[in-house]
């Protein structure tokens, strides 16, 4: 005979199924920013120009010891 009571769900499902709902809402959401990302990538024109890095090296003073390497 079957049971004539209502079926009950533990506690215990129903924060599983919550934090799953809650995951598939995260997910959803971050493929929604990486849709917009790929849709209006962000412009680098006001970022500074890097310069080469050996110019610089060669502009610096030496000190005595680095002078008394070079050939």
């Amino acid at each position: 005979m079957a049971s004539s009571g209502k079926k009950r769900t533990t506690m215990a499902k129903l924060n599983r199924e919550a934090r799953l709902r809650e995951r598939r809402v995260e997910k959803e959401a971050r493929k929604f920013e990486r849709k917009l990302a790929a849709a209006n990538p962000p412009e680098f024109e006001d970022a500074p120009e890097f310069e080469d890095a050996d110019a610089d090296l060669a502009d610096r003073p030496r000190s005595e010891s680095e002078v008394s390497q070079t050939p």
